[in-house]
């Protein structure tokens, strides 16, 4: 069924709130706690702190002026849709700093403002990742680069931070501050991924046995979850196999291997971490 017109603007609209909204956060966490007490976040941020510091101007225009070589390479790579979600979520963190930035900081004690502002900061950033924008051009220039070479998005992040500290531990600050700006990074990027990915921790399961549907009659009668059987053929006997493929909670884990165990100690249980989970009512146990 095709979306209708209404649906998709409502849609639209919803997502540029809910970056807004994100945008908004971060500036809090920035310029009432990190930027007045003299530390850093990583990417295009940290380069603005830097910049502001060093030129005495103010760090709303260099966010802007840094981020948009990156949103057009965005928009050549990656698309429009994105590239016009990042530049609104951009545009509303310079204006919000620029406005709190004429606001006392909630807190001078360092330590405090790290771990709070980091919080904060994480957070927002994560609610307009999660909504499909991004606030930091490094991150599109991450994506790009992980395409094309052996190296994930992660690694890259974290190599081309490390190297913002260091060098404003040479110009402006100190390296106390770019010891306390690697925490602020740290905590931010698990802020992120806690918003990005929720709190409750999925596993997808893959159980190969030579007594399948056992196992899946008593997986649903005591986990209450249901699951799928994916036909395949041993490689080596040619006989073939019933595979078990099923979702369940971190918690529900290990009652999942203490049943499967029970029925077949030598089937083989795979189990991966999975970012999102969404349709066929998931939630509602029983319902994949």
């Amino acid at each position: 069924m095709v979306m209708s017109t209404k649906k998709r603007i409502l849609i639209e609209v919803r997502q540029n709130f809910m970056i807004a909204v994100g945008a908004v956060i971060a500036a809090v966490g920035l310029e009432l706690f990190l930027v007045p007490n003299d530390i850093l976040d990583g990417g295009v941020i940290g380069l603005s702190i830097i910049a502001a510091a060093v030129f005495k101007y103010k760090m709303s225009v260099f966010i802007v002026l840094f981020n948009l070589p990156f949103l057009y390479i965005g928009f050549r790579k990656i698309g429009l849709k994105f590239t016009l979600h990042t530049l609104i979520g951009v545009l509303i963190l310079s204006a919000c700093a620029s406005y709190l930035h004429h606001i006392d900081p909630l807190t001078d004690d360092r330590f405090l403002a790290t771990v709070f502002g980091a919080i904060i900061l994480g957070f927002g950033v994560g609610l307009v990742i999660r909504t499909g924008g991004a606030l930091d051009g490094t991150e599109i220039l991450a994506i790009i680069v992980s395409r094309k070479r052996p190296v994930s998005v992660g690694q890259f992040i974290m190599v081309l931070n490390i190297f913002i500290f260091v060098l404003a531990a040479l110009l402006v600050f100190t390296w106390e501050t770019a010891m306390y700006s690697m925490i602020t990074y740290f905590i931010v990027s698990k802020m992120i991924d806690i918003v990005v990915d929720g709190l409750e921790e999925m596993k997808s399961v893959t159980i190969i046995s030579d007594m399948p549907d056992n196992i899946a009659d008593e997986l649903k009668q005591k986990l209450g979850r249901g699951m799928t059987f994916i036909h395949g053929q041993g490689a080596f006997t040619g006989e073939p196999k019933k595979i078990i493929y099923t979702i369940v909670s971190r918690i529900e884990l290990s009652n999942l291997r203490e049943i499967v165990n029970e029925i077949d100690p030598k089937a083989l249980i795979a189990i991966e971490n999975i970012a999102d989970v969404s349709g066929s009512n998931f939630r509602k146990k029983g319902g994949h």
